[in-house]
């Protein structure tokens, strides 16, 4: 780290809690935020370094702005230095989010609380559509990724495959590309790293992990509701590539459509939560926990704050486990043309599943009801009922996406206004 200075770890703190309370708008707003301020304002870190930290984190299932934050602490302080960085990164976001549960779960049923939800709900549905633009300029390159992309969206939404299986099967093509190209030239790597290290660091931050899913199995058995949000946030650990919109795909394919924890109203209700706050999107997965603990048989306070706690833990916990065992590992990884292959065809996948993403939201915000026609092959099928549309919640998530990918608009603002909007509706009702 040429041409930088090394903080103290008191200053790492106080930074990383800033970056914390500060981190809106997402893993690109939030990416951006840790350069300017470790980067250009404090100078602890310098530019190819950040850039090499971020290539790795792109590579890692989970919430890769987390994941760049743990990285960075680890680089400037070593493991506590990650810890502390990592941490502090998602708590201001998931007290507020906890809280936000809270009244959620309590006074969902309000016609205020209705209204203003009535106007998030469309808000969200313009933030996947920017999404899936943004990643479909960054992800089609080629026709192959094109048709990697068209064949996600119609293996989760015509024949319902498990998003694990599609993502894997992507992970193929792109590993068959890599074999059929010409070699390119390898990064030198930083420093040469050592296997019983990273050994020790994945037996240790593995264990840690897992010890609360270990203990809820072992007491509570494999059917309590806090067992399963373990074992669900934990596959989801490791196969989220992609960012925050891919996790929610499966996330809804199990929380809502298999395990019935919430509605699909309510799911999207708490990804509304998560944009509006600090600290990383995937914060809906807290709220989901929450509500699963909270409507489960026997459940209440108590088992809410539980789950919450379990899928908070299992979300993020798995980020020290990356990053202190594979970091050391990054260039070479980062070099390796067959990692970056298979990489590439996942990334085009993430926009089928994007796709299907936006469609299941649309079919819930600007349609009341849908309906349901069973397919040949055993499945069924979801389409709009007609005569449900809701025009109002249609104009304001088109207004919605004008603001964000036509002016650019600040992610926050865009969803308050959409919230007034919500509110005027019932006010003139």
């Amino acid at each position: 780290m040429n041409g930088t200075v090394k903080p103290t770890f008191a200053e790492l703190v106080e930074a990383s809690f800033k970056v914390g309370c500060l981190g809106f708008g997402g893993p690109a707003g939030q990416i951006a935020l840790m350069h300017r301020i470790f980067v250009e304002e404090k100078k602890w870190i310098d530019e190819e370094r950040y850039l090499h930290a971020l290539s790795y984190c792109t590579l890692l299932p989970g919430p890769e702005a987390q994941q760049l934050a743990t990285y960075i602490g680890w680089l400037l302080h070593g493991v506590r230095g990650g810890v502390v960085a990592g941490a502090l990164f998602v708590l201001p976001g998931a007290l507020i989010v906890f809280g936000l549960s809270w009244l959620y779960a309590v006074h969902a049923d309000a016609p205020l609380v209705a209204a203003l939800f009535y106007g998030i709900k469309a808000a969200v549905l313009a933030l996947v559509a920017e999404a899936l633009i943004k990643i479909g300029k960054r992800a089609l390159k080629t026709r192959l990724d094109l048709a990697t992309a068209i064949a996600a969206f119609i293996a989760l939404y015509l024949f319902g495959l498990p998003f694990p299986l599609v993502i894997l099967l992507a992970a193929l093509i792109g590993l068959g590309r890599a074999s059929s190209s010409a070699a390119s030239p390898h990064a030198t790597p930083l420093s040469q790293p050592k296997a019983s290290g990273a050994f020790g660091a994945a037996l240790l931050w593995g264990a840690a992990w897992l010890a609360p899913l270990a203990l809820s199995l072992l007491v509570l058995g494999p059917n309590h509701v806090l067992s399963q949000v373990g074992v669900l946030f934990s596959q989801l650990a490791v196969v989220t590539f992609g960012g925050a919109y891919a996790v929610l795909a499966y996330l809804q394919q199990q929380a809502v459509d298999a395990q019935h924890w919430l509605s699909a109203g309510q799911m999207i209700d708490g990804l509304g939560l998560a944009e509006t706050t600090p600290g990383p999107l995937i914060l809906v997965n807290q709220f989901v926990g929450f509500l699963a603990g909270w409507q489960s048989a026997g459940g209440g306070f108590g088992m809410a704050v539980l789950a919450a706690a379990m899928a908070s833990w299992c979300t993020f916990a798995p980020s020290y486990l990356w990053i202190f065992a594979g970091a050391p590992f990054a260039e070479s990884l980062r070099a390796n043309r067959y990692a970056g292959g298979a990489l590439k065809s996942i990334t085009a996948a993430v926009l089928g599943v994007i796709a299907n993403l936006a469609l299941w939201f649309g079919l819930h915000v600007i349609f009341v009801r849908d309906v349901r026609f069973a397919t040949p092959w055993g499945g069924s099928l979801a389409a709009p009922e007609l005569t449900s549309f809701e025009p109002l919640a249609a104009v304001i998530a088109l207004l919605a996406a004008v603001a964000l990918l036509r002016f650019k608009a600040n992610i926050v603002l865009v969803i308050a206004a959409c919230a007034i909007a919500g509110l005027l509706r019932l006010t003139l009702a």
